[in-house]
């Protein structure tokens, strides 16, 4: 059983305007096969036209395309027991 990764670069606060991309972005101890969740209050993202999520070692990276007001909150990623918001 591979050991768990934690996340060692948190999410940073993104302040963007309606129409622009808003990209969140967490860095991971290790790259993993766990399971990885990005929300946007209470709600899971998929990735899709509004919403692109990234892999790229052990960068997890999401971008939101061109926010309106109905996208501002809290945005989450979790990784086994461990969570970053922003």
């Amino acid at each position: 059983k591979e050991p768990a990764a934690t996340i060692v670069e948190m999410l940073k606060d993104v302040t963007s305007y309606e129409g622009e991309d808003a990209v969140f972005e967490c860095r991971l101890s290790r790259e993993t096969t766990q399971d990885t969740q990005w929300f946007l209050g209470d709600v899971p993202l998929q990735s899709n036209e509004m919403n692109e999520i990234r892999v790229q070692g052990t960068r997890h990276s999401l971008i939101l395309r061109k926010v309106t007001l109905e996208d501002c909150g809290s945005i989450s990623f979790k990784v086994g027991q461990h969570t970053s918001a922003a």
